[in-house]
């Protein structure tokens, strides 16, 4: 027996988003009836391009929401859910364009699911209609996910059929029962933005409840647009913080104390790694000088057959490193020797460490809720949706190739073993 939609809620999160939602909003109010009472709710992230204005002159019927700062995506989407009565909620971005059909694919697909169904996502595509965006998602064992076949051509994959199970929703696109929505929580605001909505299907499936896909529910996205706002050191902050309390949080008993050890040593060597190698001087923050004092220099712990090709990546390393010797003399101030952190993706990677240390009370707190509503254990989740390990960053090939990673990782836990290229298509 279904569960009846009679109403639904479109709910829309802009920041300095005008220009999108000129494209967005005639399309949502364009939308074929779906049978059902449909509400369009806005909240605006205090931006300062004009929006609030624009909306109340030129779309009076939007139900907008002011907020004079950026609560992120995820705060910002509870408080519409909060102040909705509607049967069902609708979550787009706002640099989207959904086809004319979208919304009356969602209605359908949600009035049709089974009780246990707590949301379903619908399809994400570039905005020419040519490659994929989202069909469906997969998670790395730290938290991490991936859109599987991300900006690969529509004609070479293979998307979900209609019904099939995800792990997790996109928050891009997606319709989701409004009481499925609170009783979970919603999205975890400490997030701000990204993997919320991994979070969000995890709970959803340890509580019980599944999701499902709806393909033909299809929007064109513009990729990237609102979140190159933040910059790429705040987006890689978000992004390392969340995939952390992601596998914090929703790890049961049983698997978390088994996987932890993994997680910790990758955020911890992916940290090194960038230091290292990716700053000026970083070199002197990987030296061992009780190493050198006995065995006269750290090279010669490396001396023997050298593998093939090492003096070509010596000398990249060396250029590297006097490229970043003079973007440090050029910032100036530097004592001769010192280590300069000056790489947008290490400045996240320590701010993400230092996020974790004093967000981690908050996250124990939500990490009891989630184990307290549980109903599924993970290992009959995995059984459905496999942990994917994915060399992502620099170092990570050859650490999880490495015997202290094997020696880490559960004897009885087979993850998906990919290269990143298998995964997305990558940058073009």
């Amino acid at each position: 027996m279904s569960i009846p939609v009679d109403s639904v809620d479109i709910l829309v999160v802009s920041w300095n988003g005008r220009r999108h939602l000129e494209t967005l909003l005639p399309a949502l109010e364009a939308q074929r009836d779906p049978g059902a009472a449909v509400g369009i709710r806005l909240f605006d992230n205090g931006s300062t391009d004009g929006t609030a204005a624009w909306l109340r002159s030129e779309h009076p019927g939007v139900d907008l929401v002011e907020h004079p700062n950026n609560l992120g995506f995820s705060a910002a989407n509870n408080r519409l859910a909060e102040a909705s009565a509607a049967d069902a909620l609708v979550l787009v971005n706002n640099d989207t364009r959904p086809r004319p059909d979208w919304l009356g694919e969602l209605v359908a697909a949600i009035r049709a699911a089974p009780p246990d169904v707590a949301a379903l996502s619908g399809c994400i595509v570039d905005w020419e209609g040519e490659r994929l965006d989202f069909g469906r998602g997969v998670m790395a064992f730290d938290g991490h996910a991936f859109q599987l076949d991300y900006g690969r051509p529509l004609k070479d994959v293979e998307t979900p059929a209609e019904g099939t199970e995800l792990l997790f929703p996109c928050g891009g696109n997606m319709i989701v029962r409004r009481e499925a929505f609170l009783s979970a929580g919603g999205f975890d605001e400490s997030y701000f933005a990204y993997l919320e909505d991994v979070d969000l299907g995890w709970r959803f499936w340890s509580g019980g409840e599944r999701v499902l896909s709806a393909p033909r529910a299809v929007v064109h996205h513009r990729s990237k647009a609102t979140s190159n706002l933040l910059g790429n050191a705040n987006r890689g902050l978000l992004f390392e913080r969340n995939a952390y309390f992601t596998a914090f949080k929703n790890y049961d008993a049983e698997l978390w104390p088994q996987l932890m050890p993994a997680v910790q040593l990758t955020l911890l060597a992916r940290t090194q790694h960038l230091l290292a190698r990716c700053n000026p001087n970083g070199d002197v923050l990987a030296q061992d000088p009780f190493r050198a004092a006995v065995d006269g220099s750290e090279a010669a712990a490396g001396a023997g057959a050298a593998p093939r090709g090492l003096w070509q990546r010596a000398r990249d390393v060396v250029a590297l490193r006097t490229r970043l010797r003079r973007l440090a003399r050029r910032l100036g101030g530097l004592p001769a020797g010192a280590p300069a952190v000056v790489d947008d993706q290490t400045v996240a990677q320590v701010r993400a460490l230092s996020a974790i240390v004093r967000g981690l009370d908050g996250a124990s707190e939500r990490r009891r809720l989630v184990q307290t509503r549980r109903r599924r254990p993970d290992r009959e989740i995995l059984e459905r949706f496999p942990l994917y390990l994915v060399p992502t960053y620099p170092g990570d090939e050859e650490l999880f190739a490495s015997e202290g990673f094997e020696s880490l990782w559960p004897a009885d836990l087979d993850p998906v073993r990919l290269r990143l290229d298998d995964v997305m298509e990558m940058e073009r």
